[in-house]
């Protein structure tokens, strides 16, 4: 295990710049993950970490070391891609333990490793089977399963479970997030699923147009957004915005453009003035809670959140009232007042 530290670090592809002087600590055995829309470069950004593209500038550091310009086998980091790239002849054992063999370890090492990892993985029952015999979960599982064996400084996961299907996708959160547990490995992992980020990280990175924009626990982010974008990219569904000055009762802030207010944090209540008044457009029902969506006219539309049912319909008549403690307030450049 390792630190890892990157100070100013660029990317560039000819005359375009992906990455616009990235500064971040990672500290021995934390779980960080990057989040950001797509094009954000959080997978470049990865992929300079593991030295599969090149620095433009800046440096990357793990621990001491200036490993900027290291080769990838140099760095000591194990990567874990989206598509699992197991050989398909080769059995779950041979696929775990090939890096090991390719590296000249004795026969006896390699099937101590690979029963190690296969006993934290639970794969014991799987060793001797094709990766056609195996359902997504567990093919992402070997892949992991090839990481361990070579005892890595660090885990870099680019978009682990996303060829997998929703159950397996809960099913591999818990496994990653034991998994980190027992190894207490530092693990930088990539993901557009906030709900993984949100579950797994120790800290989230949320990246945008290159660049750092926030930089927290998952509760930071959430309760305490630096700014518009964050607010509304942390959550689901995402924050509402409406004017500063569209809701009655509602005294703004005197800088403030807008106003942020999350479905949970939106009271549906019968009569009285409330916050804000609308004709109801849609009922999401998910069963343990549903969301109402509310046609608030020139606020525009308006999601709360209700635990359980509503006996709103569609073409309701619906008011609203905000936890005013809860209520956050943006500038016109989208800056937290």
């Amino acid at each position: 295990m390792s630190s890892i530290t990157l100070k100013a670090v660029e990317k560039w592809f000819g005359d375009i710049q992906v990455i616009k002087g990235v500064d971040l600590e990672i500290e021995e055995g934390e779980f960080i993950i990057f989040v950001g829309p797509s094009g954000c470069g959080k997978s470049t950004l990865l992929r300079m970490i593991a030295g599969l593209e090149e620095t433009s500038r800046g440096q990357v550091l793990i621990g001491d070391r200036d490993a900027t310009a290291e080769p990838p086998y140099k760095r000591g980091l194990a990567m874990v891609f989206q598509s699992y790239a197991l050989y398909p002849h080769m059995s779950v054992r041979d696929n775990v333990g090939f890096p090991l063999k390719s590296a000249g370890l004795p026969a006896a090492e390699i099937a101590a490793k690979v029963d190690e990892a296969a006993q934290v993985l639970k794969l014991e029952a799987y060793l001797d089977r094709r990766p056609k015999d195996l359902s997504g979960g567990q093919r992402q599982r070997v892949a992991i399963g090839r990481s361990i064996v070579r005892d890595p400084t660090a885990f870099l996961f680019d978009e682990p479970l996303s060829n997998l299907d929703a159950a397996l996708r809960v099913e591999m959160r818990y496994e990653i997030a034991k998994l980190h547990q027992s190894l207490a490995s530092t693990m930088i992992y990539v993901t557009h699923d906030q709900v993984e980020a949100m579950t797994l990280a120790d800290r989230i990175v949320v990246l945008d147009a290159g660049q750092i924009v926030q930089v927290g626990t998952p509760r930071e982010l959430y309760e305490s957004p630096a700014n518009l974008f964050v607010a509304q990219f942390i959550g689901s569904p995402q924050m509402n915005i409406i004017a500063a000055d569209a809701a009655h009762n509602l005294t703004p802030h005197e800088q403030a453009s807008s106003a942020g207010i999350r479905p949970e944090h939106i009271a549906l209540i019968d009569g009285g003035d409330g916050h804000l008044q609308g004709e109801v457009d849609v009922i999401e029902y998910l069963g343990a809670d549903t969301f109402v969506l509310v046609d608030c006219g020139a606020a525009g539309k308006v999601t709360a959140r209700v635990i359980g049912d509503t006996h709103l319909r569609p073409g309701d008549a619906a008011t609203m009232m905000f936890d005013e403690a809860r209520v956050h307030w943006f500038d016109a450049e989208g800056h937290v007042v």
